[in-house]
């Protein structure tokens, strides 16, 4: 009976969560019901991909009514494999906010809009409905909003600010796309938007209605050059936040927009006359550059790994513009994996903020030698963004290399390379601070984190390694997440 209903008890877990969190408004049990419901959520989401994977694609019909009349989950291979990362990276993030450093009146509501923030995502990645996604993405942004503005810094609420409103016109982009849809279909549930699209592949307003939400998802998504929101989002966001923010929500985001261009749009990535897919190969280039590049120059650890995560969400962006079986297993592994390695780096970074009280790397030099387990981590979370053997990081980006040499674009392989070569400047910029110089004041008067904060924090860099070693797990979820999109494009 609960198997069946897995779709929505998946949505349903956090959802509840959230209220009786706001409803407890206590800290310890507003944590307790968080890591409860996170856990549900966590189990709930690899049991939906166990059951996809032994009987196919899964539809859920909201209260009985047929998909022309009411909301349909629909779940396959592609968001299976997205809703297993938010549920695994949503429990660790609740088991790691414990220490949370925020003031006791406000730690229950905290909890709440970390909830509704899963909830949203996860609900986002299921539905079937392009109005739905619609109404989860609002769920998840305001959620946001709100989680950025519980900073303990000032710059917070501007933070928080800058991001409603880019999300905002965002969303008004989406929606605007998906209601020239319905006018064009008569329906918003995708699977029928995509049966009635063929005789009318020519219509002006489908042309429009997909550059519509391709630049509104761009914007949530952060895809260079509509990111100007995300560096001061992640730097000024509190901790645990700027975990499932960084781990999630962008990969959320990527994920609608392969749905569209593959599913809805049935692979046809070019807008009309205009070769979207080659745009977005040159934005996923200029993502991967020139973002890479201003990290280089950042003193705050947090501003280092906000312009590493646009750089990041390029070689993503670029798997998808490859179309092809091997570069988009590349850019979906590199989404799993990415998620993985980033968690790692900003729990690392919270840790070391808890203990010393500062992000900023001139202040931090030697804090290797008190917290090693922490800079560890961190440290591995580095190689791994910049691809090196023997972590996760190297393993998609070779997969992106083969997908471009495929495309006969080697040109492109060489750019991939290149591109990791700015990494290994921040990452080494990092690396030699913290292990190979003095100890400053705040690293001699620090002491290693938690075990709380240790636990989760080294399971993801420990995987990190692990999926380097043996990828063969996340890369047939990749492999078989992308041979979905791409099947129903052909």
């Amino acid at each position: 009976m609960i198997a069946t209903h897995l779709p929505v008890l998946l949505i349903l877990a956090p959802l509840l969560g959230a209220v009786l969190a706001a409803l407890s408004r206590n800290g310890f049990a507003a944590w307790l019901i968080a890591l409860v419901a996170s856990a549900l959520t966590a189990t709930f989401s690899l049991a939906l991909l166990w059951r996809v994977q032994a009987e196919g694609v899964i539809s859920y019909r909201l209260g009985g009514w047929a998909p022309e009349l009411g909301i349909e989950y629909r779940i396959d291979a592609v968001n299976a494999f997205i809703v297993v990362l938010i549920g695994i990276v949503a429990f660790l993030t609740m088991i790691f906010a414990r220490r949370s450093v925020l003031a006791p009146e406000r730690i229950a509501w905290f909890y709440t809009m970390m909830l509704l923030c899963v909830a949203g995502l996860l609900g986002i990645s299921v539905t079937g409905d392009a109005f739905n996604a619609f109404v989860f993405l609002e769920i998840s942004s305001l959620s946001t909003y709100t989680l950025i503005a519980l900073g303990r810094d000032r710059r917070a609420l501007v933070a928080a600010y800058q991001y409603l409103i880019v999300g905002t016109i965002g969303a008004t982009f989406y929606v605007i796309g998906v209601g020239l849809l319905y006018l064009i279909t008569g329906t918003l549930n995708l699977g029928l938007i995509v049966e009635r699209l063929g005789a009318i592949e020519s219509s002006r307003a489908l042309i429009v209605a997909e550059a519509f939400i391709v630049v509104g998802i761009g914007l949530k998504l952060a895809l260079f050059p509509l990111h100007a929101w995300l560096p001061n989002a992640y730097a000024y966001a509190p901790s645990s936040a700027a975990v499932l923010l960084a781990s999630t929500a962008t990969k959320v985001a990527i994920y609608l927009l392969a749905r569209f261009l593959f599913t809805v749009f049935g692979g046809h990535v070019d807008v009309g006359q205009v070769p979207l897919g080659s745009i977005l190969i040159g934005l996923s280039l200029a993502a991967m550059f020139i973002p890479s590049a201003a990290a280089v120059f950042q003193n705050d650890i947090k501003r280092v790994l906000a312009f590493s995560s646009l750089g990041q969400i390029g070689y993503i962006t670029l798997g998808l513009a490859l179309a092809n079986p091997t570069g988009l297993t590349g850019g979906l592994l590199h989404l799993f994996n990415h998620a993985l390695m980033k968690g790692a780096a900003f729990m690392a970074i919270g840790a070391i903020v808890l203990r010393t009280g500062t992000a900023k790397l001139d202040e931090l030099s030697g804090i290797g030698r008190t917290m090693p387990w922490t800079a560890g981590a961190l440290t591995v979370a580095g190689l791994a963004l910049i691809g090196v053997p023997g972590t996760s990081g190297f393993v998609s980006k070779y997969y992106l290399i083969l997908g471009s040499m495929e495309a006969g674009l080697g040109w492109l392989a060489i750019l991939i390379v290149a591109s990791s070569l700015i990494a290994v400047l921040y990452v080494g910029r990092i690396v030699e601070v913290i292990w190979f110089r003095e100890p400053a004041l705040a690293a001699r008067e620090a002491s290693e984190a938690p075990g709380e904060l240790l636990l989760p924090m080294l399971i993801l860099a420990g995987v990190t390694i692990y999926f380097g070693l043996d990828a063969e797990w996340p890369a047939g979820l990749a492999s078989a997440a992308a041979q979905a999109l791409l099947g129903v494009a052909r």
